[in-house]
C-alpha cells in the first residue's frame, strides 16, 4: 500500500491569504485573514492535518497538544534558577500555537559579540518588573507577522538584568532608516502597510499599544515591525496611572488626561506616516514642553510636505483628526494601504476602496493624476534629501525628547482642528513658540 507521508499532511500558509496561527481571541477588527482556534474545518483547510495526532494543525506546521508533550517531557532537563520565570516559560511552552509563540530559556553564556545599543526610555529590568511581565505576554497574545517576535528570557550574570531575546534589527528604527536610506514612495508604501498590519494584529488582541512612535518602529530581515510593548495592555484594562510616552506622537486628549484608546494609536500612526512620508522629525526644533502641548490641543500639527499625494495627504489629517471618532480603523487603515502597496493582494474592489475614504469623509477623484503625484513627490524629496546634506543648520532643539517619558500638564484647552490648511504648523508659528521659550528662559 502507498501509504502518504505525515509531514505532507500540513498545509503551507500564504500570509497574505490567513495568518500563520490560530488566534483565541475573538475581539477585535478581526479580518479575513484570522483563524479562529475553535473552527476546526478552517483550520483543517489553512494548515492541514498533524501526522501524529490526526488533528487540525493550530499554525503553519505545528499542533499545540503534540509539542507541547514534547515541551513537558524537556522540563526536567533546563531551569532559568528562578520559579517565576521558569512557570512563566513553561506555560508558554505548553500553551505556544506555533513555533514563534514558544520561549525559551538562553543561558547568557550562548550569547557572542555582546554589544550595547541603547536603553529604553521606559525601562527597569534589573528585577521582574510589572512591565517587563507585561511585555513578555503581549509578545504570547498578539499575531508576530509584523510586531518584532520574543524568542525566549536571559539574564546577564554581572548586572543581574534580566532581557527579552528579540530578533535583531540592523537596519534600527524608522528615522534612521529614512535619514539612512533613499526609499521611494511605493517603498514607503509597502512599509507602512506593514506596521499598519501589525498595529491591526494589536487591536485585534483587544490591546492598545500606548507608546506607538518612530523609535519603536524597527527594520531588520523581516522587514519592519512594530516593538515596544512594555506598555501595551487590553482596552478594557486600562487604568490611569499617568500619561508616558513622546510628546509629539501623543493624541491631544490623551495629553489632557484621557485614558488611551485604539484610536489614540491611530493618531500615533498618522504622526509616524507623515514622519515617513515628509522625512522630517516633529518637531524637532522647539521644546517639547507645556507650551507645545498646549499648541497641539489648539490643532497644531507638523508640517505636511508640500509635494504628499493628495489622498495620502488626507488620510494623514483624518488620523490626528482632534476628535477620536473621526480618525479611521486601524483595519480601514490596513485595507486602504493594501489597495495601494503594489506587492500586497488587497480584497477590496475599486467602490469598496473609496467607500472608505467616503465613510471617513475625505473626498476622492477617481480621475486623479495619483502617477503624476507619486512621481512628482519622488522627484522634490529626493532634491529634499540633496538639500538637507548641503545645509549644515539643522539641528534638534536640546528640549526636544524622542525617549519616553512621564508628561504631566495641567488646565490644557480642548482639543480642536486648526483652520490652517491641513493642520499644518507653520515656520512663523515655529518661531513664536521658540520665542515664548526663550523669552520664558530670559525670565527665570
Amino acid at each position: 500500500m502507498n501509504f502518504e507521508n505525515p509531514k505532507n499532511l500540513w498545509k503551507d500558509v500564504d500570509p497574505d491569504e490567513y495568518q500563520y496561527h490560530v488566534t483565541i481571541s475573538d475581539i477585535g477588527e478581526l479580518d479575513e485573514r484570522v483563524v479562529d482556534i475553535k473552527d476546526l474545518e478552517k483550520r483543517e483547510q489553512v494548515y492541514g492535518i498533524c501526522g501524529e495526532c490526526n488533528e487540525p494543525g493550530t499554525g503553519g506546521h505545528w499542533c499545540r497538544p503534540c509539542n507541547a508533550k514534547r515541551f513537558k517531557e524537556n522540563f526536567k532537563n533546563w531551569t532559568s534558577g528562578n520559579d517565576y520565570v521558569d512557570e512563566l516559560i513553561q506555560h508558554a511552552q505548553l500553551d505556544a500555537v506555533y513555533h514563534k509563540k514558544c520561549l525559551e530559556w538562553i543561558p547568557f553564556k550562548n550569547f557572542e559579540d555582546v554589544t550595547y545599543i541603547t536603553r529604553g526610555g521606559y525601562d527597569d529590568s534589573s528585577c521582574i518588573s510589572t512591565e517587563f511581565l507585561n511585555e513578555i505576554k503581549s509578545h504570547l497574545q498578539i499575531y508576530l507577522y509584523d510586531v518584532i517576535p520574543c524568542y525566549g528570557i536571559t539574564q546577564d550574570p554581572d548586572t543581574k538584568d534580566y532581557m527579552m531575546v528579540l530578533e535583531f534589527c540592523k537596519d534600527g528604527n524608522l528615522r534612521n532608516n529614512y535619514l539612512r536610506r533613499s526609499n521611494n514612495y511605493y517603498s514607503k508604501i509597502h512599509h507602512l502597510f506593514s506596521i499598519s498590519s501589525g498595529l491591526l494584529d494589536i487591536h485585534n488582541a483587544d490591546k492598545v499599544h500606548k507608546d506607538f512612535h518612530s523609535g519603536n518602529i524597527l527594520f531588520g530581515i523581516s522587514g519592519s515591525l512594530i516593538s515596544d510593548l512594555g506598555m501595551c495592555q487590553p482596552e478594557k484594562q486600562l487604568k490611569k496611572d499617568g500619561i508616558y510616552g513622546v510628546l509629539p506622537y501623543v493624541a491631544p486628549e490623551v495629553i489632557r488626561g484621557k485614558q488611551y484608546t485604539k484610536a489614540s494609536d491611530i493618531y500615533s500612526f498618522g504622526i509616524m506616516m507623515n514622519e515617513y512620508i515628509s522625512e522630517e522629525i516633529p518637531f524637532n526644533d522647539i521644546p517639547h514642553d507645556e507650551v507645545l502641548a498646549v499648541r497641539i490641543c489648539k490643532g497644531i500639527r507638523p508640517s505636511i510636505f508640500k509635494y504628499t499625494p493628495k489622498l495620502l495627504t488626507a488620510l494623514i489629517a483624518k488620523c490626528w483628526d482632534a476628535k477620536p471618532e473621526n480618525r479611521p480603523t486601524a483595519k480601514e487603515l490596513f485595507q486602504i494601504l493594501s489597495k495601494w502597496d503594489v506587492k500586497a493582494k488587497s480584497r477590496l474592489t475599486t467602490k469598496e476602496f473609496f467607500q472608505i475614504f467616503h465613510k471617513l469623509g475625505i473626498k476622492t477623484n477617481k480621475d486623479s493624476e495619483v502617477r503624476s503625484e507619486v512621481d512628482e513627490y519622488d522627484d522634490k524629496i529626493r532634491l529634499n534629501r540633496t538639500d538637507k546634506k548641503i545645509s549644515s543648520d539643522i539641528q534638534t532643539h536640546p528640549q526636544a525628547v524622542y525617549t519616553s517619558r512621564l508628561l504631566n500638564f495641567k488646565d490644557l484647552p480642548e482639543p480642536i482642528n486648526s483652520d490652517c490648511l491641513d493642520c499644518q504648523l507653520d515656520e512663523s508659528i515655529l518661531r513664536e513658540i521658540s520665542q515664548e521659550q526663550d523669552d520664558e528662559n530670559s525670565v527665570e
